[in-house]
């Protein structure tokens, strides 16, 4: 097909890695956001004695796929860079949301998801299930980082498919 048009389609492929990577973790997240929780929470699931150990299985899984996600759009987004020899805005500002999205999956890894799943945890089988007020908190912070974290993935996806000109 190259042969007939003259025009050869070739992106570097570390770019290629970055866009798998990103629209990975994006549709990940989305399913998740918009099909599972809802999903659990229609069924009534949320107010079970069980839901803490089951949403902290599900979101440790997701969250250390998050971690690798993000390192390795990271490591990519360092890697085209360097490889373009220069240091443009374009460039480091990738590299700067890159680094937010990193901080954002550990966040949600190591503190947030941790600490709602303790909280939401029933630890006395004979009282009844109730939810802690700082849980809404913690609800509305994930919900504040989850935005944060799918505007930055878009954009970065939108960089990178612009073919990642850092003159």
């Amino acid at each position: 097909m190259a042969a007939i048009s003259g025009i050869e389609l070739k992106r570097p492929a570390w770019q290629n890695t970055v866009m798998l990577a990103l629209g990975f973790w994006l549709s990940g997240s989305l399913v998740l956001d918009l099909v599972i929780m809802p999903t659990l929470y229609a069924t009534g699931m949320m107010s079970g004695a069980g839901f803490a150990t089951a949403a902290y299985a599900i979101f440790w899984i997701f969250n250390r796929i998050e971690l690798l996600c993000a390192a390795l759009v990271l490591t990519g987004l360092l890697v085209l860079k360097h490889n373009q020899n220069t240091s443009s805005q374009e460039g480091r500002r990738s590299v700067l949301l890159s680094l937010l999205l990193l901080a954002i999956a550990i966040i949600y890894t190591y503190f947030l998801t941790p600490q709602m799943s303790a909280m939401g945890m029933q630890l006395n089988l004979f009282e009844p299930t109730a939810t802690p007020a700082a849980m809404t908190t913690m609800h509305g912070s994930y919900w504040i980082l989850e935005a944060l974290k799918l505007i930055g993935c878009g954009t970065l996806l939108g960089w990178c498919y612009r073919k990642f000109n850092f003159n």
